[in-house]
């Protein structure tokens, strides 16, 4: 059997390591990954290999020849372009199509029994049999689901935490038949998971998993970079290191000098040639090179360190990757987490912060402290997005460096001469930043309007009309020293999953398009913003009957941005408004929960005292809603969606609402009495949104506050739900409390658990393992049915080590006792 590495890629998430070396080249132990790859072939008896190749593949063939010095024989495959994991494969189809071949990556390590693979793929007859494992963070892997028999059930790529339901993921290890190449398309970019797999399966084709026992680490990452380091020298991986092990960890290769006097604290690995000078240290995971000099009064502890680097006296590197041909001066810091890239000087003295990232050929003058990268900059992080945008301390992790390293990749993701709209809210943090971030724009070739402070259903409104896409900073809701910084696309909605990938890679790469001098992008102030929105608004929603209702209203501007827009809008309703808290206060730019309840509960008896139809309070931008009914009963964010939702079914009599699943099944019972239906759609906005967008939805909303009318837009908009609030109470004289009693009562209760990063795949198994015959949704998370119709969902948080759990029951005791039990299950595999 054959063997098929493939070595093609670019490895973008390892630069600057990667920017001169192809990822298959990167020593681990003092050996390319691709190396122990070969190794391992060939200990399994598979010496025949084709290897593909595309990025830099001039040095892959130069360092392995024709494998002869492994004793192995390798014929190569240049692909022209990138052709995606199965292209790569088709491209070197005439050297494969005799027998069953093996495909493994050339940039993972592992040392798993591909004999037994092979076997177990033989005995099913299978056309293609996955090598899987189980890792404790599915994210960046395609999980695949497999039933008793080991035959493939699902495959998913690359899911959110909303998506997870197991932590058995697809190594890209696989066995395949020849036959396989008649479902891939040749000189076009394919992939075996995305393209192949689901057509093979649709046809009855044998596809079948296994789950493989032993190490395996994708090597993607500078952190699984380091670890992999760490876990050859801990012996958790078997494979061959190249030296002799001179004392327990301690590995020595040929004609490396260590002096007497040096410190040497396993596992740790001096590579040949290296020499190590009297008083210095070197603790444990440090990998030190060939021909590497490390000076007397050096300390090293958990540093990667590449060939021919020199290491001056008293400098100090821990948990960071020094690339080959760098030189570091006497006294140079290197901190946890940093990479500096080939051929670089660092001058004596200098500091380089944690997470920075030194590009290759870089001169650091001395005593310099670096804190950003050189010379493309970038904070070093797994992943820019978060629940709430791009978020952090104002001043800390939120920086006006930042956020001009942050607006200059949005640029780049976008055409020269394109349009942004900016906006912010009403603190000066955020004006500070929209400044900032503006200079970028422009300076990146892309023209800025510049709505300065608005609500946020504006700033949306006005991106979609001939906008590229926006940029909204305001203050994080509830966290007053911290700032969101949120990204529009055309349409004013949020970006997408896949564009808020391509701006995290162009920020990692830190490759910022600059204009030439005449490129430079304008700046303009539009007018007549709040007119425009509000008019657009009257005309799209219905406000039939408010004239001739002689409804009054109660309208709370909590000090925030939506008090801009209500003199436009409250002027043109003809009803009867108090607007009270309409003036902005730059030091209250967000609320705490208690502040809010409070404000509610004055709302309240101003409602009650005023003989009002109800009350409303808008959030700080505008963007959600609060409801008191006539009595000054402050109606809880889960309820007030059920009014509305009742409201809105019993008007339209047809169509289909959008629902987050987190949502009480009573929404259910409330639609159907109407005839509408309920959409269950997943946790995100970006989800509500999508269904908003789609023809016969007439309602959306997140339990939250958040509610969407879409005959005006897909986004949550606290003034376009009021107003079609007025429209509908003016028609239905009814009240809200009328309204509320006619709705049965929901028992959802919610709770979250402490879950570290590490078993959240884990979990998310052992719940689906846990449910058995049970009806399971995974619409977002793990949602399990019980037979009576009560539920409980699990979801993983995306951004924080938290697993949220809500349950429904008849009551709150049944509610809370089926969370008690589920909870047990979740912290049971979390240990």
């Amino acid at each position: 059997m054959k063997a098929v590495v493939m070595a093609g890629g670019e490895g973008t998430r390892l630069r600057p390591m990667t920017s001169s070396m192809p990822k298959p080249l990167l020593p681990v132990v003092n050996r390319p990954i691709m190396e122990h790859v070969l190794r391992l072939l060939k200990r399994h008896g598979l010496t025949e290999t084709v290897v593909t190749v595309q990025f830099l593949a001039s040095l892959v063939r130069n360092y392995f020849g024709d494998g002869d010095e492994l004793g192995m024989e390798l014929t190569y495959a240049n692909e022209e372009k990138p052709l995606g994991t199965a292209g790569s494969v088709k491209n070197a189809e005439e050297a494969l199509r005799d027998d069953s071949f093996l495909v493994i990556s050339g940039d993972a390590l592992t040392d798993f029994d591909l004999s037994e693979l092979i076997a177990f793929h033989r005995e099913r007859g299978a056309m293609v049999t996955v090598c899987l494992t189980r890792v404790p963070n599915p994210l960046e892997f395609g999980i695949t689901i497999v039933d008793e028999e080991g035959k493939v059930e699902r495959f998913l790529e690359k899911p959110t935490w909303g998506q997870v339901f197991s932590d058995t993921v697809n190594t890209g290890i696989y066995v395949m038949e020849p036959e396989v190449f008649d479902y891939v398309e040749p000189d076009v970019s394919v992939d075996w998971s995305g393209d192949v797999f689901p057509r093979l399966m649709k046809d009855g084709k044998p596809i079948y998993g296994y789950v493989a026992e032993g190490y395996w680490e994708d090597v993607g990452t500078h952190e699984s970079y380091v670890k992999a380091q760490a876990d050859v020298l801990e012996g958790k991986v078997d494979v061959d290191i190249d030296g002799f092990e001179i004392s327990p960890g301690v590995w020595v290769a040929e004609g490396a000098e260590v002096h007497p006097e040096a410190t040497v604290l396993g596992p740790a690995y001096i590579g040949d040639y290296a020499k190590v000078e009297a008083d210095s240290e070197i603790r444990e995971h440090s990998v030190i090179g060939s021909n590497v000099v490390v000076k007397s009064g050096a300390f090293l502890h958990r540093a990667v360190i590449h060939d021919n680097v020199y290491v001056g006296q008293q400098s100090n590197l821990r948990g960071c990757v020094i690339g080959k041909n760098t030189d570091l001066m006497r006294a140079v810091r290197i901190e946890d987490g940093a990479v500096v890239g080939d051929e670089c000087f660092i001058g004596e003295e200098s500091i380089v912060q944690g997470s920075v990232r030194v590009y290759p050929f870089k001169t650091i003058e001395a005593g310099a402290f670096v804190n950003t990268s050189v010379i493309w900059e970038s904070r070093g992080q797994a992943r820019l997005f978060g629940a709430r945008g791009v978020s952090g301390i104002l001043n800390v992790e939120i920086t006006p460096e930042l956020a001009v390293r942050l607006a200059g990749a949005y640029a780049t993701t976008l055409k020269k001469g394109a349009t942004v709209t900016t906006a912010r809210d009403h603190s000066r943090g955020a004006r500070a930043l929209k400044r900032a971030m503006i200079s970028a724009l422009q300076a990146s070739a892309i023209d800025v309007r510049d709505l300065e402070n608005v609500p946020m259903p504006v700033a949306r409104q006005q991106t979609a009309r001939g906008s590229a896409g926006g940029i909204m900073i305001r203050t994080t809701p509830g966290v007053p020293d911290s700032v969101d910084i949120l990204f529009f696309d055309e349409r004013g909605a949020d970006l997408s999953q896949a564009r808020q990938r391509k701006l995290d890679r162009v920020y990692a790469r830190q490759e910022y398009r600059r204009a030439f001098p005449g490129e430079i992008g304008d700046l303009s102030f539009p007018a007549s913003v709040f007119d425009s929105y509000t008019g657009s608004l009257l005309r799209a929603v219905d406000t039939t009957g408010v004239t001739d209702s002689g409804l009054r209203v109660v309208v709370d501007a909590s000090h925030g941005s939506a008090g801009l827009v209500l003199p436009s809008l409250l002027g043109r309703l003809g009803v009867d408004f108090l607007t009270i808290n309409a003036g902005l206060d730059e030091t209250r730019p967000t609320e705490s929960a208690e502040a809010r309840h409070d404000g509610l509960v004055r709302l309240g008896e101003i409602v009650a005292s005023a003989r009002a139809a109800f009350g409303v309070r808008f959030g700080p931008v505008g963007e959600r809603l609060s409801l008191v009914d006539e009595r000054g009963r402050i109606i809880e964010d889960q309820r007030a969606l059920l009014v509305f939702l009742d409201l809105i079914a019993a008007e339209r009599r047809s169509g289909r609402v959008a629902l987050p699943v987190t949502t009480t099944r009573i929404a259910e019972q409330v639609a159907a009495y109407h005839g509408t239906q309920v959409e269950w759609t997943t946790t995100s906005p970006e989800d509500l949104a999508r269904v908003a967008q789609e023809d016969g939805t007439v309602f959306g909303g997140d339990g939250r506050g958040g509610f969407i009318v879409p005959e005006f837009s897909s986004v949550f908009d606290g003034a376009a739900a009021f107003v079609r609030l007025i429209g509908l109470v003016a028609r239905t004289q009814l009240t809200l409390s009328q309204i509320d009693a006619r709705i049965p009562s929901a028992h959802v209760t919610r709770r979250d658990l402490a879950t570290p990063w590490a078993v959240k795949g884990l979990v998310m198994r052992r719940v689906v393992e846990a449910a058995g015959d049970r009806y399971v949704d995974t619409t977002d998370g793990v949602r399990v049915v019980e037979p009576d119709g009560r539920w409980v969902m699990v979801l993983p948080d995306p951004a924080e080590a938290v697993t949220h759990l809500w349950a429904e029951g008849p009551d709150d005791a049944s509610a809370e006792a089926l969370l008690d039990e589920w909870a047990g299950v979740v912290d049971s595999a979390g240990r």
